[in-house]
């Protein structure tokens, strides 16, 4: 991101989104490595929600791996960040609670770097509060697509193929598919 108008000392937050399998995971990790090649301090952070690869790392779909904390709640962040970071990433925002969003500001008015990625919308193709209130507060945001697994058209919904009915499912394909909007169903209540 070369921007003339960003100073050294001023924060902002940046918001990667999109549906499930749209690689929002591996631009968060790309952003991650090129912040280190600048020779940034950066911290990764991950829900303990995310049991999905493992505990103690942030671990795309295509197993791309960086070493993440992982948390309960959001504000365990704060106190576990180093005064020298300089970078706060966080994977899966939408599985953290609604005092994420205060977190990434207090970060960004403290001068740091925050990039934040999750799921835009759950399965009923509803938006995810907390995603929703950060993407209004983010300086930057990028919207990323999947492909249809049906047609192969860009996807933006994410298709629950299990039967669970819990708004949270931590899943893969096992679970899930990227749908475009015409192939999506969305499930009856």
């Amino acid at each position: 991101m070369a921007n003339p108008l960003i100073y050294h000392k001023q924060g902002w937050i940046e918001v990667i989104c999109g549906c499930m399998f749209s690689g929002k995971t591996e631009e968060l990790i790309r952003r991650v490595r090129i912040a280190l090649i600048a020779k940034q301090k950066v911290q990764l952070f991950n829900s303990k929600i995310d049991t999905r690869y493992g505990l103690d790392s942030i671990i795309s779909h295509n197993q791309n791996k960086v070493a993440a904390i992982c948390v309960r709640k959001s504000e365990e962040i704060l106190a576990l960040l180093d005064k020298d970071t300089r970078v706060v990433a966080i994977d899966e925002i939408n599985f953290f609670d609604k005092g994420i969003v205060e977190v990434c500001e207090k970060l960004a008015h403290a001068g740091k770097r925050v990039i934040a990625a999750g799921l835009d919308t759950d399965y009923r193709a509803e938006p995810f509060e907390v995603t929703a209130a950060l993407l209004a507060k983010a300086e930057f945001v990028t919207k990323n697509l999947a492909v249809c697994t049906k047609c192969g058209n860009p996807a933006s919904f994410t298709q629950r193929i299990s039967k669970d009915k819990k708004r949270i499912v931590v899943g893969t394909t096992d679970a899930y598919q990227a749908r475009c909007r015409r192939c999506y169903k969305k499930p009856r209540n």
